[in-house]
């Protein structure tokens, strides 16, 4: 589950991590009492003012602005709620800004220059370590510097049933050119923030920039958290952060059912029981010479009136030309799947794509005749490469 800036960061600041101050605005006029708010907490002569949506680059993409007034921080609210921000992560369509972050003015004059670092916590899935990897080019897009400097990108693993160990904290402070009391405040950094990955979960905290201040503290000038679905029903708190705005709807439809539903940007749609054959369903597709649609697992708990679900979401998509419906019966029976293809038939009523169905397994000769006796013009499929013929026959 992905979440917000604000969100990430709250996190971070229950396990030590150090965060600007920062307050949460859905109105310009929000805005401005923030930052008023926010100026007599910390003194501070200048905010950020940033949009918050599930993507990256918002700085890019104008979603990021440095207000140095009260007057600057109202116009740019005005400016960026409700805009459509387009950046890299979104793709050309954008995301609408429904909130901005109001935090602290960070530059600010000290005894050193301020610097950016980058550093993220994710899982070594090769090793089954967790690993930090850092490096001093912060602010920047990782994936450039690891193309064009990879010697610039530092990785410390750390075994997670020992959990992070002091010298590791002090060489990454180290690797990144650190002294004093920065170094110090490195390590704690560091120590923190592999905790709060630890504690919540997650599956990606990734701070970029790690802002290190003209007064040499460390902060988490940005975040971007991932937290493990599979976990949240021990994080009750972390659950209610989800914010559907930032979810495609079909998705967010297919989970009240239970369905595993994954939109892509093909031409066929499909349903399928389990990962695995999804997956080799939609190499056929490709095969065939189509593309699929989406990625539909009903699981083996899958009833008619699941599956009619998963048939209206797929029927949503306007890019679909055909729909193929392959499943073996094993947990989940064949004719449950009929029963829910001839439901789906029955109350949405005229369908103009061609629906192919193949059923093998449990209850595959009861499917057949379910389907056979419902007047439904349905092609039947007997093995994956008749399945993937029938495609290349119907949509191209």
């Amino acid at each position: 589950m992905n979440i917000h800036e604000f969100q990430g960061k709250k996190i971070l600041k229950q396990f030590g991590v150090a965060i600007p101050s920062g307050a949460v605005a859905h109105t310009p006029e929000e805005a401005v009492e923030a930052a008023k708010q926010i100026g007599t907490e910390t003194c501070c002569d200048s905010w950020a003012v940033k949009a918050q949506i599930h993507a990256g680059g918002r700085g890019k993409g104008g979603g990021v602005k440095i207000a140095k007034s009260l007057d600057e921080v109202k116009q740019y609210a005005r400016d960026i709620l409700g805009m459509n921000l387009v950046t890299h992560q979104t793709g050309p369509e954008g995301k609408v800004v429904h909130k901005i972050l109001i935090e602290q003015g960070i530059f600010y004059p000290g005894v050193s220059e301020p610097q950016e670092f980058y550093m993220s916590v994710l899982l070594n899935r090769d090793t089954g370590k967790n690993i930090i990897m850092y490096s001093t080019e912060g602010g920047m897009n990782i994936e450039t510097v690891a193309e064009n400097t990879p010697h610039l990108i530092f990785k410390e693993e750390v075994d997670p049933a020992v959990g992070i160990m002091p010298f590791q904290a002090r060489r990454i402070a180290f690797n990144l050119g650190l002294s004093g009391i920065a170094f110090k405040e490195m390590v704690k950094f560091v120590s923190a923030l592999y905790l709060a990955y630890e504690k919540s979960d997650a599956s990606l905290f990734e701070i970029n920039p790690v802002f290190k201040t003209s007064d040499n503290l460390i902060m988490a000038a940005d975040a971007k958290v991932n937290i493990d679905d599979n976990a949240l029903y021990r994080h009750s708190d972390y659950a209610a952060m989800r914010d559907l705005n930032e979810e495609d709807p079909t998705e967010v439809e297919a989970g009240k059912f239970n369905l595993n539903f994954i939109k892509l940007d093909g031409n066929v749609g499909c349903m399928v029981n389990g990962a695995g054959l999804a997956m080799a369903t939609m190499d056929i597709i490709k095969l065939s010479g189509g593309e699929p649609a989406n990625f539909l697992d009903v699981g083996g708990t899958a009833n008619a009136q699941t599956v009619e679900a998963g048939f209206r979401i797929i029927l949503k998509d306007p890019a679909v030309k055909a729909i193929l419906i392959n499943i073996f019966g094993g947990i989940v029976r064949c004719d449950r799947v009929a029963q829910g293809v001839v439901d789906a038939y029955k109350s949405i009523g005229q369908i103009d794509v061609p629906v192919i169905v193949r059923l093998q397994g449990t209850n595959a000769e009861e499917a057949k005749v379910l389907i056979d006796n419902s007047g439904l013009e349905v092609h039947s499929a007997i093995t994956l490469d008749e399945a993937a013929s029938k495609v290349k026959e119907l949509v191209l």
